[in-house]
């Protein structure tokens, strides 16, 4: 099995680590300083489940690796649409791209059964800019249970977590993702073969679509959004508009507003992605987590005033970065 990492930030490079350390034949792709120091000295994982160093093959142009078997991405959802170029000199007739996204997936209607099979969802794929580029029937859905950060060029720091649910679009179990289950496990990873990703899905967006705006907008951690009154209780609305909506869709996750928001600030200090993107002035990950959401509301008919008016400041908020 040959595996390209397209995207080896701190997600991409501990997962292209791990499978290294599995046995499977692996390549980054990355750019800069990090590049220059995984070429240099490997991919160092610092871990409270122990230090690893993986040296894979690393490079900033994928012609250079070729066709492979799998490609996992590690890119933001928002750089999806402007993929191609890199994406495309890794593809044979049957890779697979395992796309370990944030938020409402461009493939989410895709072989789901019912009134909005093969819908598309404006937000998170415009014009069909992102199935262009990554073909429906290439994909399969990634959610991550796991927390990193780039501590420097070519190191890693895993913080918490080591779940990484694949599933088909259309459900149930394939050949393809047994496979790519079983390079992940024997990396050290949980990779669970879910028979219904969307409940996954659901689950960690009722997290993202609340706590990342919010951080966001008032500029705070985790655990002061889950103990501060008010933007707790707007969290809990947001959560519940949520799964209103995902029931909508026929989607019924098992799962406690309350304890998924205890969850939330047992995680301390910690930023959301989103905010280090605001701090950083990069591009909100915004059209995939809110505005997605958004839009299935109004596509389903279920009332979501809250979700709707927070996205509304964020979007705002969105314009201005970037804008010196």
């Amino acid at each position: 099995m040959r595996v390209a990492i397209l995207g080896a930030g701190a997600i991409g490079a501990y997962v292209g680590a791990a499978l290294h350390r599995g046995g499977t034949e692996v390549h980054l792709v990355a750019r800069g300083a990090h590049l220059e120091a995984i070429r240099s000295d490997g991919v160092t994982v610092l871990s409270p489940r122990g230090d690893f160093t993986a040296r894979t093959p690393a490079t900033d142009d994928p012609a250079e690796i070729g066709p492979v078997d799998y490609v996992f991405l590690g890119l933001k959802a928002n750089s999806y649409a402007s993929a191609g170029p890199l994406l495309t000199p890794l593809l044979h007739d049957r890779t697979v791209v395992v796309a370990a996204q944030n938020g409402i997936p461009w493939w989410y209607f895709h072989g789901l059964k019912g009134p909005y099979e093969g819908r598309r969802i404006e937000s998170v794929d415009p014009g069909g800019a992102v199935t262009q580029v990554l073909e429906l029937g290439r994909a399969i859905g990634c959610v991550v249970y796991c927390s990193t950060e780039l501590e420097g060029p070519g190191v890693v720091r895993h913080l918490e977590g080591t779940r990484f649910s694949i599933g088909e679009p259309a459900g149930g179990r394939s050949q393809r993702c047994e496979a790519f289950s079983t390079a992940m496990v024997a990396g050290g990873l949980k990779c669970p073969v879910e028979d219904d990703l969307r409940k996954d899905i659901w689950i960690k967006l009722l997290g993202n679509a609340a706590f990342n705006p919010i951080s966001a907008l008032a500029r705070a951690t985790m655990v002061e959004i889950a103990t501060h009154q008010g933007t707790r209780q707007m969290v809990r609305l947001m959560m519940e508009e949520s799964l209103a909506i995902a029931a909508a869709l026929g989607c019924h996750p098992e799962i406690s507003v309350d304890k998924r928001i205890d969850g939330a600030e047992r995680v301390g200090e910690h930023k959301t992605s989103m905010l280090q993107d605001l701090e950083k002035d990069k591009p909100l990950e915004l059209d995939v987590i809110l505005a997605a959401v958004v839009e299935l509301a109004e596509l389903t008919g279920t009332p979501a005033p809250t979700l709707r008016a927070v996205h509304a400041v964020t979007d705002l908020l969105a314009t201005k970065v970037g804008v010196a």
